[in-house]
């Protein structure tokens, strides 16, 4: 039995059977793909981790549908997995890029003043910040000393001890 009757060659004449077949592979080929990348956790999730998400999730649900020849798509899934690795890698060795990748903290709160100028450019609302800060025990902005945003967007704080 060939391989294209396996899992058909286009989205008008599959059959249920070829669409399973191939929704059986692309899920195993999804979940050895992600299982080999490094761990993160959903809260330290980055731009990257999500373009990469979306477009490996993009091009598998057109293999699936029929809509794009399999080996191709999944061949460009694994070529996008290894440049999230280096580019992964570059960012851990080399500072430049991982600002350029990821970011960099900002000074949200310096010595108990909300910084505007930075909830301006994170686009982080000032009930946000009171949020962060209230899921971290504290009242307000005057129980701080510093709170960064920090590049994945989280709010971590330095009490002030005063």
């Amino acid at each position: 039995m060939e391989l294209q009757q396996i899992f058909g060659s286009s989205p008008n004449g599959m059959t249920a059977l070829q669409l399973a077949a191939r929704a059986v592979v692309i899920f195993v080929f999804a979940v050895t793909l992600f299982r080999m990348l490094p761990r993160k956790s959903l809260g330290n999730t980055s731009v990257t981790d999500v373009l990469l998400t979306v477009l490996i999730g993009s091009s598998l649900s057109r293999v699936l549908t029929g809509n794009a020849p399999l080996g191709p798509v999944l061949i460009a899934c694994l070529v996008l997995s290894a440049l999230w690795v280096a580019m992964s890698w570059l960012a851990v060795h080399n500072e430049w890029v991982s600002r350029l990748v990821k970011g960099r903290p900002m000074v949200v709160i310096r010595d108990g003043e909300v910084q505007d100028d930075v909830l301006r450019q994170t686009q982080m609302g000032k009930r946000d910040l009171e949020q962060s800060l209230h899921q971290q025990g504290l009242r307000g902005p005057g129980d701080v000393e510093r709170a960064y945003i920090e590049r994945n967007g989280a709010v971590s704080v330095v009490e002030d001890r005063d």
